[in-house]
């Protein structure tokens, strides 16, 4: 039935972060990601612990029912890296694969991040406080 796999699809929608360690010291990301029935778009905001910040567009973003892959196509010391994400949705939290090129694969957990929206809809209700 379509409409379930849209209804589990449209529940990747949002803000995700994560930290984690990798073979080049700690890392911090936020996945802004968005999807269209399965298809999966969105951005990939990362920092690394020496300071270095990119912002890469996913690529080859795919959900099926729980079932989430994307690619972040990464530009590293003048090498193009393709980091292969796949995993599974639960809620408000990604159990990832992350597959950095031939060089490593790291099991992360992404979190949604819950205040965007919904604190914006809150405070429209809200009289200003001054």
């Amino acid at each position: 039935m379509a409409g379930g796999a849209i209804a589990h699809a449209a529940a990747i929608d949002g803000k995700w972060t994560t930290e984690f360690d990798s073979q080049i010291g700690q890392q911090k990301y936020t996945y802004e990601l968005k999807s269209d029935g399965e298809k999966v778009t969105g951005t990939a905001h990362g920092e690394r612990a020496d300071g270095t910040k990119s912002d890469v567009a996913i690529t080859d973003g795919k959900i099926t029912k729980d079932d989430v892959f994307f690619v972040e196509p990464l530009k590293f010391q003048e090498m193009e890296i393709r980091v292969e994400y796949s995993g599974k949705l639960s809620g408000d939290e990604m159990k990832l694969s992350r597959k950095v090129g031939d060089f490593a694969t790291e099991e992360i957990v992404a979190h949604r991040v819950k205040d965007a929206a919904k604190s914006a809809d809150t405070k429209k209700d809200e009289a200003p406080k001054k």
